[in-house]
């Protein structure tokens, strides 16, 4: 079904455009490398992972600051794993985590693909909860920061998705209308839900392989756009 009088379309980025999960795991690689940590790769991601989602909810619900959410899923991950590290190495690992992350850009399958469908016929933007020092250079390092006219992040407007500011300041500074306009991402709290509180048409990027709600549109690949858009 063909979304109609669509003239922009705002993505998230990680777990939507950048796989961010892939590129995680990656970056954890190499700095456990880098500081001859001893510690078997799929285990440590195998607990943090769901540390990490938790400490971003806490995050975008104005719970915890950046950098409590920097270390803690850290030191909360090799307390579970009884793994002895001094506090001075987290700290270590949380910089050099960020510093890493955006050399390592694997998109999702369909990504530039369906960016290249996309541009001639929308206006394309970019609405981010993540931090304002790592986003763009995900989008430069990954060879897709010339698709997108504007990059909002919850930095520059001081909250995060699904907070309706953020929604409202990324359709002023695109000048875009919420009639016209459409939001895709993979969470459905702070993409779908958010963007539908604001009045946009939302489509979810189910990855996750969600069980969604009947009125929720959502695609399993991203090409699978075509059929909206």
């Amino acid at each position: 079904m063909k979304l109609n009088n669509i003239t922009h379309v705002f993505f998230d980025l990680d777990h939507t455009l950048w796989d961010f999960d892939k590129n995680s795991s990656l970056t954890f690689n190499k700095i456990f490398k880098l500081n001859n940590i001893d510690i078997e790769l799929k285990d440590f991601l195998k607990i943090y992972e769901p540390i990490n989602f938790n400490y971003w909810k806490l995050y975008r619900q104005e719970r915890i600051d950046k950098e409590s959410l920097r270390y803690n899923r850290l030191s909360d991950t090799f307390d579970a794993l009884n793994f002895d590290i001094k506090s001075s190495m987290i700290n270590k690992l949380s910089e050099q985590y960020i510093c890493h992350l955006s050399t390592f850009n694997n998109l999702f399958d369909g990504a530039t693909e369906i960016l290249d469908y996309l541009f001639p016929k929308y206006q394309l933007h970019i609405i981010t909860n993540g931090f304002k020092e790592v986003q763009q250079g995900k989008l430069n390092n990954a060879h897709i920061d010339h698709y997108f006219q504007t990059v909002t992040n919850s930095e520059m407007v001081g909250v995060k998705k699904p907070n309706p500011k953020i929604f409202n300041h990324a359709l002023s500074q695109a000048r875009a209308t919420i009639e016209g306009s459409v939001m895709i991402g993979d969470n459905l709290e702070a993409d779908i839900f958010g963007a539908m509180d604001v009045g946009l048409e939302a489509i979810c990027f189910n990855y996750h392989n969600e069980c969604l709600v009947e009125d929720i549109k959502f695609v399993d690949n991203l090409l699978e756009l075509k059929r909206f858009l």
